[in-house]
């Protein structure tokens, strides 16, 4: 039984093989040449894929296809002929840069036209949710936060161990944050019940509208210098937004102060 050379394999990888394509080669240089069905053998690959590596290496010049007894049987081309693929892929990658330089300044030209429109992102389900709080607390200095916010679906939906790394990282930035929440129990406890280990130099500072008045199942955050969070906690599909642009963060921000000095 002939065993592949794995480490001839490793070899091949480093020169533009893919794994499949490294074992394949190996397969028809040390048996000398094989049917389809032996190499799959050796490779122990399945047989479509052996077809298919056997007619990407044919087209490179590196295995050559001849008919013995009305079958298709395979040897390896000469191994110099490595070499000149290997040439043929300097050759295309410098045709490719080549191309790339070319179109750049058009393509800059495009991107410039684009840099004041806003960037959307959306994401879904609980994953994508706690994807956008960690974006929160992904900026390099500190900020206001400010938000509006339902605690009592909050609470229900991130996990205790995300929530208190999250408020860490809040506080290792120096992140402070203002909110304006319903009046009910759940939000008006929300700082000793979720921030009671915590320092209260790093407490939100809260105020409270009337539940009644303004029913919300959200929360909507400003943050960092250009961004603005949206989540949507209707079960059973939770939603949420960021919004990236500068625009849009002051006029939140400008919603939020009214807001804010609105209540008591």
């Amino acid at each position: 039984m002939i065993e592949v050379d794995y480490k001839l394999v490793e070899k091949l990888e480093k020169s533009g093989f893919s794994n499949k394509e490294a074992l394949v080669y190996v397969a028809l240089l040390l048996s000398g040449g094989a049917y389809p069905s032996k190499i799959a053998e050796i490779t122990k690959l399945n047989r479509s894929t052996v077809y298919k590596i056997l007619e990407v290496l044919s087209v490179r010049g590196l295995v050559i296809e001849l008919e013995k007894r009305n079958k298709l049987f395979y040897q390896a081309e000469k191994p110099k002929n490595i070499e000149r693929f290997a040439r043929s892929r300097v050759t295309m990658a410098r045709r490719e840069l080549e191309g790339a330089q070319t179109i750049l300044p058009v393509l800059e030209g495009l991107y410039s036209n684009t840099e004041n429109k806003p960037v959307v992102r959306f994401f879904e389900g609980e994953e994508g949710i706690l994807r956008i709080y960690q974006d929160h607390v992904a900026v390099d200095k500190k900020y206001e936060q400010l938000a509006f916010s339902n605690t009592a679906d909050l609470m229900k939906f991130i996990p205790e161990d995300f929530r208190v790394d999250y408020i860490k990282k809040k506080a290792k930035l120096g992140i402070t944050t203002r909110a304006i929440l319903p009046d009910q129990e759940v939000d008006i406890k929300y700082n000793e019940t979720i921030y009671g280990n915590f320092p209260k130099k790093i407490w939100p500072v809260l105020k409270h509208v009337p539940r009644k008045k303004f029913p919300y199942k959200s929360d909507l955050t400003i943050y960092g210098e250009n961004k603005v969070s949206i989540i949507n906690f209707n079960e059973p599909q939770f939603a949420g937004t960021i919004i990236e642009d500068k625009v849009v963060h002051d006029m939140m921000t400008m919603i939020f102060e009214l807001s804010w000095k609105g209540l008591k």
